[in-house]
């Protein structure tokens, strides 16, 4: 290959990563779409072990990411609608947008939860629309994935992340700074 389509190659292959990622919100789900991947979710989290049927049903509530779409090379993107679960039924609906960076390359999908398990954590997340700053270290190669994760919302309140359902080809360490957005369905 000569230099110069091997760069146009990287170049292009960045750009389309990146687009693909971004304009993941413009083909944005329906509520009863986002509410059946929901409840797909829920019963994969389930089926995960029994501690995660003990911390579904303590927890004041659950926001879980069903479909959450990650790209990169360098600069990476990520997009993904859920809901806010208290009692097991949605009251609010998210999406979360992310950009990262460091040494990563590939494409996955994934789904995550986030276990509130105290109510002061549940109203301070309700209350404002904030940052999660967090740095990941990360792989996942075809279903099978282990994620190390320092996330803000885990260290500082009564909060438990999961990651679980990856499927692609994604390595990588980096820096990730997301977002979760209440939305209107």
């Amino acid at each position: 290959m000569r230099k110069s389509t091997r760069r146009s190659f990287i170049i292009g292959s960045t750009a389309g990563v990146i687009t693909s990622s971004i304009s993941s919100p413009v083909i944005a789900a329906s509520r009863s779409r986002i509410d059946s991947r929901v409840e797909i979710a829920m019963r994969q989290l389930k089926n995960l072990g029994p501690q995660f049927g003990n911390l579904i049903d303590s927890s004041a509530g659950i926001l879980i990411m069903p479909r959450i779409r990650r790209g990169g090379i360098g600069f990476g993107t990520s997009y993904g609608e859920g809901s806010l679960l208290i009692g097991r039924a949605p009251v609010e609906y998210y999406s979360i947008a992310s950009a990262s960076f460091g040494l990563q390359i590939g494409l996955q999908r994934y789904s995550s939860a986030m276990f509130f398990t105290s109510e002061k954590s549940l109203e301070r997340f309700r209350r404002q629309d904030g940052w999660t700053v967090g740095a990941d270290l990360g792989y996942t190669l075809i279903d099978q994935g282990d994620v190390v994760d320092i996330d803000s919302n885990t260290y500082l309140d009564d909060v438990y992340g999961v990651i679980f359902g990856q499927e692609g080809l994604h390595f990588g360490v980096s820096f990730e700074g997301s977002k979760y957005s209440r939305i209107v369905r």
